[in-house]
């Protein structure tokens, strides 16, 4: 933690909104939709684009999950970042949080021991015409592919073991000692 932020938090009267931000620090603490994500892609470019750059952004997530869609835009530009992103999960992270959570620095994705880790299949409803539920099918087909070759790139698991551990028909809640076991994280710290 830098000085600034200790001085910060000793002296409550000087606290402003900005602290987190200028420290390369994001709270992801909802569900992931457009809006949550949009705003962590600002933080992510702003970043990017100033002329002196921090050596990492740390974004700490405690999240149910939400839109796999959004979640994908904002994985595609941590990726992108010239920043490494540190990831940090907390509290929850699950669905689409894990998806966040594990986009990050690999070395640097850290987990508390009390989080809750959920990984699970997709889930999509669709309406319509006959023809417009096949046209829809391919887009959870697409959408299921993106998932596991996502799962593969943090992980290093194959798909075999993605599908019978991580992705089966049922949720799967994992302890973080389980999340390390399948590379979802690198680290388990305990703070207390």
């Amino acid at each position: 933690m830098s000085i600034k932020l200790l001085n910060k938090a000793k002296n409550p009267d000087a606290w402003d909104e900005n602290v987190l931000r200028d420290n390369g620090i994001f709270l992801f603490m909802s569900g992931v939709n457009s809006e949550s994500c949009r705003a962590a892609i600002e933080f992510i470019l702003l970043h990017n684009l100033q002329p002196k750059k921090l050596p990492r952004l740390q974004l700490m997530i405690c999240s149910p999950g939400g839109s796999v869609d959004a979640c994908f835009a904002l994985i595609e530009v941590m990726k992108g970042s010239k920043i490494p992103i540190h990831t940090l999960g907390l509290g929850m992270i699950a669905s689409c949080g894990i998806l966040l959570f594990m986009s990050g620095e690999k070395g640097e994705r850290i987990l508390t021991p009390n989080t809750s880790i959920l990984s699970h299949q997709w889930a999509w409803g669709s309406y319509g015409k006959e023809h417009e539920l096949f046209a829809s099918q391919k887009e959870f087909d697409l959408t299921g592919k993106r998932m596991r070759a996502h799962y593969r790139k943090c992980t290093g698991l194959t798909d075999k073991v993605i599908d019978k551990y991580l992705l089966p028909p049922s949720d799967m809640w994992l302890t973080a000692q389980e999340a390390k076991k399948f590379k979802i994280c690198d680290k388990i710290k305990t703070v207390y």
